[in-house]
Parts: C-alpha cells; sequence; structure tokens
C-alpha cells in the first residue's frame, strides 16, 4: 500500500488487482484438465496467435479489399479479386491433405514457418500497400493461416490430456481463440488503425506472427511422433476389404505403400453437412461486404453499421455453438449434423423470401451457431470412427475440406449480383443439393458413387496388401525367387 493514499493511487492500485486476477484467471483456464503437462496449453497459445494475426490482417485490409479494389458496380474487378485472391486458395487447398499425410517429421517446423512466412509478408504489405503486390500477398497470407489450420488438426490427437476428450480439446482451441485472438487482437488493431492507418495494423500483425513462431516451438517434441500412423482416405472398395485377409508376414509390399483407413458413414455425414454449412458462412463473410458497399449510398456509417450488425450476430452465434457443444451429450453426432445443415438451409431461404438485412444478420448467427455445433459433432465421429492411429489424418483431411468449402461459399459471394434475395436465393439452391446429400450419405444412400453412406459405421483398415492384390499386382513371397 502507498504511504499517502489518493484517488489515482488507488485507482492505480486497483486495477493492478484486478489485472493480476485476471491474468491468474487466465491461466487457471489454459492448463487445467493436466492441459500444461500434456502440451495442450503451448498448442492453445499458438492458436490464439494465429486467430489474433487473422483479425490483425482483417483490419488492416478491410477498405483495401472490401470496398476500394473489389466493388458490385464493376465486375471486372469483382472478377479480378476472385481470380487473385480466392481461386488460387482452391487450386491449393486441396494440396494441404495429402502433404499433411507425407509430413512425417517436422510439423512443429511447418507451423513455426507458417508464422514466420506471414511475419515477412506483414512487412511486405507494408510497403507495397497501394501496388498490386497487396493481392498476392494478402493471398499468401490466407493460404498460410489456412494451413496452420490444417496442421493444427493433426497435431491437436497428441497434446491430448487424458481427462478430456477431442471434442473439448477443439471447443477450448476455438473458444480461446475468438476471445483471445479475434476479440483481443481484433481491437487492438482497430486502435492501431485509428491512430496509425493500416500500416498500424499490419505492424501489429507482424509483431504477432513473430510471436506465434516463437510459441509454435514450444509446443512439446512428441507431437512429431508419427510412427505407426495409418492415413485416412475418403474412398470405400466395399465388404471385400473386410473379409478379404491376407498373410502380411510372408508379402513383400513396395516401398511407399501403406495401410489406409476408409472414413465411416457417420464421418463422411459429417462431413457433407459441415461442408454445406461451410458454403453458407463462407457466403456471407464476403457478400454482406459488397452489399453493404452498394446499398447504403457509400455512407460509410451504415456500412460500417451492417457489418457490424452482421458481424456481431455471427460472433455470437460461434461462440454460442462451441460454447453448447462442449456441454452437450453427443451420443449421435451424425444426426446433429443432420439438423444443423437443416437449419442452415431454412435461414438462406428465409433470407432469400424476404430480403431483409435484419434476416440476413439472423441467419448469420444461425449460420454460426450450426457451424460450429456441426464441427464439434464432426469432431466427435472422427474419434468414435476411426482407430488412435488414424485420428491425426482424419482431422487434417476434415479441415480441408471445411476450407475448400468456404472458399467455394466466398466465391458465390464475390461473383453473385449483390441484391440480397439473389444472392440467397442461389446459395440456396446449393445448399439444398448439399443438405440432400448429407441426408442421403446419414441413411446410407448416395449421390455421387463413392464418396457417400453407402459404407459401414466404422470401416475397417484396407491393409498395404490388400490394396495391391486389389489393383492387379502381382505379390512376391519370400523365397520364391
Amino acid at each position: 500500500m502507498p504511504r499517502k493514499l489518493t484517488v489515482t493511487r488507488v485507482a492505480a492500485l486497483r486495477g493492478r488487482e484486478l489485472t493480476n486476477k485476471g491474468i491468474a484467471t487466465f491461466r487457471r483456464a489454459a492448463t487445467a484438465n493436466g492441459a500444461d503437462k500434456s502440451g495442450l496449453t503451448a498448442l492453445m497459445y499458438a492458436t490464439m496467435a494465429n486467430f489474433a494475426s487473422d483479425a490483425a490482417i482483417a483490419v488492416a485490409l478491410a477498405n483495401t479489399l472490401f470496398f476500394s479494389a473489389a466493388t458490385g458496380e464493376d465486375k471486372t474487378k469483382v472478377a479480378l479479386y476472385l481470380l487473385i485472391t480466392i481461386a488460387p486458395f482452391a487450386v491449393i487447398a486441396p494440396l494441404i491433405g495429402p502433404l499433411l499425410d507425407r509430413l512425417q517429421r517436422g510439423r512443429r517446423i511447418a507451423l513455426a514457418t507458417s508464422f514466420a512466412l506471414r511475419t515477412v509478408l506483414a512487412v511486405v504489405l507494408v510497403f507495397n500497400f497501394d501496388s498490386w503486390g497487396l493481392y498476392p500477398a494478402a493471398l499468401a497470407m490466407m493460404v498460410l493461416s489456412k494451413s496452420f489450420s490444417v496442421l493444427k488438426s493433426a497435431v491437436t490427437p497428441r497434446v491430448l490430456p487424458p481427462e478430456i476428450d477431442l471434442v473439448r480439446v477443439n471447443s477450448r482451441l476455438t473458444v480461446f481463440g475468438l476471445v483471445g485472438g479475434t476479440l483481443g487482437a481484433g481491437a487492438v488493431a482497430a486502435v492501431a488503425a485509428w491512430a496509425f492507418g493500416s500500416s498500424g495494423a499490419l505492424w501489429l500483425c507482424a509483431a504477432i506472427t513473430a510471436f506465434g513462431a516463437y510459441l509454435s516451438m514450444r509446443i512439446p517434441a512428441w507431437v512429431e511422433v508419427t510412427e505407426g500412423e495409418v492415413p485416412t482416405t475418403l474412398s470405400y472398395h466395399g465388404s471385400e476389404a473386410r473379409t478379404e485377409i491376407l498373410d502380411t508376414k510372408t508379402e513383400v509390399i513396395p516401398t511407399g505403400v501403406r495401410d489406409r483407413q476408409p472414413l465411416g458413414r457417420a464421418v463422411v455425414t459429417g462431413l457433407w453437412g459441415n461442408g454445406t454449412i461451410r458454403v453458407l458462412t463462407g457466403f456471407l463473410t464476403l457478400f454482406i461486404a459488397f452489399v453493404a458497399k452498394n446499398t447504403t449510398d457509400h455512407s460509410p456509417i451504415m456500412q460500417a453499421a451492417m457489418l457490424g450488425l452482421v458481424g456481431a450476430a455471427a460472433a455470437i452465434g460461434n461462440f454460442a455453438g462451441n460454447a453448447t457443444g462442449a456441454r452437450m451429450a453427443l451420443g449421435k453426432p451424425a444426426l446433429i449434423v443432420v439438423r444443423c445443415a437443416a437449419a442452415a438451409v431454412i435461414v438462406a431461404a428465409v433470407v432469400a423470401a424476404t430480403d431483409n438485412v435484419l434476416a440476413a444478420a439472423a441467419a448469420a448467427m444461425v449460420a454460426a451457431c450450426a457451424s460450429a455445433l456441426a464441427k464439434v459433432s464432426l469432431d466427435a465421429s472422427l474419434q468414435q470412427d476411426l482407430p488412435e492411429e488414424s485420428i491425426a489424418s482424419g482431422f487434417g483431411w476434415s479441415e480441408t475440406v471445411l476450407q475448400l468449402s468456404w472458399v467455394l461459399g466466398g466465391a458465390m459471394g464475390v461473383l453473385l449480383p449483390t441484391e440480397l434475395w439473389i444472392g440467397f436465393t442461389a446459395v440456396t439452391v446449393v445448399l439444398v443439393l448439399g443438405f440432400a446429400q448429407t441426408l442421403l450419405t446419414y441413411r446410407g444412400g448416395t449421390m455421387l458413387p463413392g464418396l457417400g453412406g453407402r459404407r459401414p459405421e466404422h470401416a475397417s483398415t484396407e491393409t498395404s496388401a490388400w490394396r495391391r492384390r486389389r489393383r492387379g499386382g502381382r505379390s512376391t513371397r519370400k523365397g520364391s525367387e
């Protein structure tokens, strides 16, 4: 206590006390259930840095990408914006999952590299903010952020505390990322942008990503241990894979040929349902920005009000979905995904019918909540359906599929006319098709052969020997030559 008490000193003392209590509470939450010993806390800090960098770059580029360079009035600029920022990622994203399956060492280095490269790109953006260098640098930032998400999904099972399951762990990572990363860093980035312009937010992003690279290397080394992992595959070759048994002890398998674990029906249902919902969330993310630009007489106040309304609704829905998923019993996760996908279709149809901004805000909240809850359910299916040696690969593949779905929705948000009823009518048609495939998969059918529900709930591993025999390759027995 100071010798002489004044209002200022008392306020400072109280503020320091509350700050210390807040830090202590945060540390208790971050290390709960043995997270500090398993390595989850270290991954949590790196995830928060990823969310924070995304928030900072979004604040820095909002005026440039959404309102200056690509407006609904100039379709040439819109097409160019799509070509440079979204289309390349649609090509790159499918490569992330297979590369992850092949990345048997150096996952911590890969996570740190995704941050380090973003640090360089943030500095490049500072000095090329008004040139065409802005677009490829922004694209690379987005690709690296999504790559981190895929890598993080594969690393998470390796830092799982014994007291909680993967569903709760992923929900915890998301909540910490939203609160500590998106909200916290977004607010600081907004202040930096207001005080120093967009370059202030970019310098903040550079500092965050540099720190994120350090945090990634703090993740325990045991996440590098991938011995015995069995990659997952979306394809399924029927019941003969489960009944034909080969003597692999006397089989000479070519180098590079590995076992494969097909995904079961519940997981495939979860992928289709989550992908359907992500189309809507990706669509809303970009479409509302163009609508705000072209339907409010270019008034900055009205633009900010519309974006703030939809953004706040989405944030509330996301938080509610993750909080609900972390507490509810997930006995039938595939059924929950089907219902969430149905909710997404309904709210999109309502906006198309009403052509109302408030309905769009409600749709954003429902879509965000459904997306979070469906993702939690998909995580539960992956944990229940896959053997332990395939969980990491399954999470990596699921994240890749969901990112691709988001890109599809984002592309529609850029290309479609900036009228609510037209845009939401078009996306509703796509959502109906996705929901139909989700429902058929849940019931054991499909509209796409090989990618639906004509498979068991829990598929057995396809051994490398069986896969080689099925391709018609000759098996060389030991001692036959």
